[in-house]
């Protein structure tokens, strides 16, 4: 229980802030640049110190490290919901960001050690549905408590979340990996400053250029410390990471997974409702209610997983569901949220099956190839790239639409800007109407849903190769027998 509620807690946080930002950059007097690192600033975070946290549970315990991340992130959460300046929000999130990566490898590492057999794969599909709900249900339940209380309401809400989290907590059996020494401190540091760089890169790509000095440099910066990390790994007795892994297929093939599914389910949470909202004329209400044919199977399927892999196989399950969702997304080429909301929905409701069929298997899949005694190594780098995924998802996405959207405004002329670009993504058409009237108002429209036909495109090949990748090279005799449902 104590796990689940986490696994909800952990991605409310990640889709949730976004629709505080526009009150609380009022409230605080903030620029633009600065509120937009609410949401980056906690997922570089998460992003970076997934792998570092799996050592750290490992070598110190895994209820231990759960315990800690859990309290790390409700007081950090405290500080954001009652801070006077947005600095001290950001920082706030950034340590916010540092201990739900604590958790979640924690715990996930945690049902590895707890459960065995069916009650294992049950264990995992509701962890699988817990994230799914929580990253679903973010938007909307944020938007109940900005609504109902203030911006300070979307924070505060995790400290009695985790309070609780910490109260379940108490009865869960310690685990460590009993071979491990001591902390891979130059890998951990090689390891997490490239990964923060290359998080850093795809979240200015969009408002600095693809080509400009900050978004060059954070990658070239990225490739040079993942150099010296595999050198590291390669050469420290207890490496962080146990680069031999990657000679496993299977273990490759599972750890990418994530990145094929959350890719496109993270980048469609954030921005279909303002695309709703703006294109589609729909209000917040109901914008958020177009997304329950995406975000209902994502939550239900998981809780059947046992039945599931009975029928098909964790293997089927794990590339059946990232092709389910490229042929969705291939069909959502062909709606629009004005003039074809039935054919919307149906597109949507089968994307949601896809997802929902991998949610409930990957998670249990990934700590199932290696030995138990490295299952914190594992979870941490397959939950690396599942918020890694979401990560660069959402910024390559919002880049493809503003870039879209600029080009069609720009080819009209009037006097159009960025920031109208930025405001017709995040449907904010009236200003638009304001500064160029109905005709403006159509081109940049056309312009969202030329970019969004795009990004369905783009979305629906990085899925296809996730399917294929785990056809071709995942092996059913790779998974023990915990991750089948059997009884081992």
């Amino acid at each position: 229980m104590a796990i689940a509620l986490a696994a909800v807690m952990l991605p409310i946080s990640v889709t949730g802030p976004g629709v505080a930002l526009a009150d609380m950059s009022g409230a605080l007097n903030a620029s633009a640049a600065s509120t937009q690192w609410v949401l980056n600033a906690y997922n570089v975070a998460f992003t970076a110190f997934m792998l570092a946290a799996g050592s750290a549970a490992d070598l110190f315990g895994r209820r231990r490290l759960f315990l800690s991340g859990t309290t790390v992130f409700a007081l950090a959460s405290l500080v954001a919901g009652t801070a006077p300046t947005i600095l001290l929000v950001d920082l706030a999130r950034f340590v916010q960001g540092m201990g739900a990566a604590a958790v979640l490898t924690s715990g996930s590492a945690l049902l590895a050690h707890t459960f065995s057999g069916a009650a294992r794969a049950r264990a995992f599909g509701i962890f699988g549905a817990s994230i799914g709900f929580g990253l679903a249900m973010g938007p909307f339940v944020s938007g109940l408590l900005v609504g109902v209380a203030s911006w300070h309401a979307v924070f505060l809400v995790n400290v009695l979340l985790g309070a609780v989290v910490l109260v379940l907590a108490r009865p869960l059996p310690e685990s460590k990996n009993p071979g491990a020494r001591r902390i891979d401190l130059p890998g951990v540091l090689t390891f997490t400053l490239a990964l923060m760089l290359l998080a850093l890169g795809f979240v200015e790509g969009p408002s600095q250029g693809w080509g400009g000095v900050v978004t060059l440099g954070s990658f070239a910066g990225a490739a040079l410390f993942l150099a010296l990390f595999v050198v590291v790994e390669l050469r420290v007795a207890e490496p962080m990471f146990d680069l031999s892994l990657l000679r496993r297929p299977t273990f490759v093939a599972i750890i990418w997974q994530p990145v094929s599914i959350v890719f496109a389910f993270a980048a469609l949470l954030v921005y279909l409702p303002p695309y709703f909202q703006g294109a589609g004329g729909a209000g917040s209400t109901m914008s958020g209610a177009m997304l329950l044919p995406l975000t209902l199977p994502v939550f239900i399927l998981p809780l059947f997983t046992g039945t599931l892999v009975r029928l098909l196989s964790v293997r089927m399950l794990l590339a059946v569901g990232p092709a389910v969702l490229a042929v969705a997304l291939l069909l959502m080429t062909f709606t629009d949220p004005l003039s074809s909301r039935t054919g919307l929905y149906a597109a949507l409701l089968l994307a949601g099956v896809g997802i929902g069929l991998a949610f409930g298997v990957m998670d249990n899949a990934a700590v199932s190839v290696v030995p138990a005694e490295r299952s914190g190594m594992a979870s941490g780098m397959f939950n690396t790239l599942r918020v890694a995924g979401e990560t660069i998802g959402v910024a390559c996405v919002g880049g493809l639409l503003l870039t879209s959207t600029r080009q069609q405004l720009a080819g009209g002329g009037g006097g159009a800007s960025g920031a109208m670009a930025d405001d017709v993504v995040q449907g904010r058409l009236g200003s638009v109407r304001e500064s160029g009237g109905e005709d403006l108002v159509d081109r940049a429209v056309q312009g969202l849903q030329h970019g969004w036909s795009v990004v369905y495109v783009v979305l629906a090949c990085v899925a296809l190769a996730g399917a294929i990748a785990i056809f071709t090279m995942v092996r059913d005799r790779d998974l023990d027998q915990s991750s089948t449902g059997q009884d081992v």
